[in-house]
């Protein structure tokens, strides 16, 4: 059962990998990046979260270096991303928000996992299933000399810690592994794609000038 379970997490992981790619495909598409920005936007939202999480956690050497097939799949949706953006038929507009937020909400779940096995406490691995899910984003915005995202009002890492402190609570009332990470992800996901669909956002913090 729990080779299984490891086994769909991994194949929706390359999933979440190829999402977070894509959104860096239509980043560098917008600024008319050449082909290797393309490519570096595309692994740096799709696997920077990742590795400074690793880096930090001192596991080394950090994920996609272990296993390269996460390189292999940012490079294919790179190259899948710049063919498809010039289609004259589209995606409809919510595909990737909300493939986005399943891909955010299995990130903050791995994430959360990963630091909880290197025995950090619990507010520590809230802490690296949010970056998990957000850091790689965050590095794409700078890049692209943007606001991040994440620190204006969208609700997106705080959907990452509200699903972290979950995941976090029920393994500490001994539920199983697969239930702590279904209720974090249903968190995750539902709170992220509510925010979209009913345009919710978080209160901004303004100075005002007299």
């Amino acid at each position: 059962m729990q080779t299984l379970v490891e086994q769909i997490v991994y194949i929706s992981d390359m999933f979440g990998t190829a999402v977070f790619a894509f959104s860096g495909v239509l980043v560098a598409g917008r600024l008319r990046m050449d082909g290797f920005g393309v490519m570096v936007l595309a692994a740096v939202t799709a696997i920077g979260g990742g590795t400074i999480r690793d880096m930090i956690l001192g596991a080394t050497p950090v994920f996609w270096v272990r296993d390269p097939l996460y390189i292999w799949i940012v490079i294919a949706t790179a190259l899948i991303g710049m063919w498809m953006v010039k289609l004259p038929r589209r995606m409809p507009w919510y595909v990737l928000p909300v493939a986005d937020a399943f891909g955010l909400a299995l990130f903050t779940v791995i994430g959360t996992q990963k630091a909880l096995n290197f025995g950090s406490p619990g507010l520590i691995a809230v802490i690296m299933g949010t970056m998990t899910g957000v850091a790689g984003g965050m590095i794409r915005d700078v890049l692209a000399r943007e606001v991040p995202m994440v620190l204006q009002k969208e609700i997106y890492a705080t959907a990452c810690i509200l699903g972290g402190i979950l995941y976090t609570l029920a393994l500490e009332v001994n539920m199983d592994r697969v239930t702590a990470m279904l209720i974090c992800m249903t968190a995750v996901f539902g709170l992220r794609v509510a925010a979209i669909y009913w345009h919710l956002s978080l209160p901004t913090f303004s100075l005002q000038r007299h």
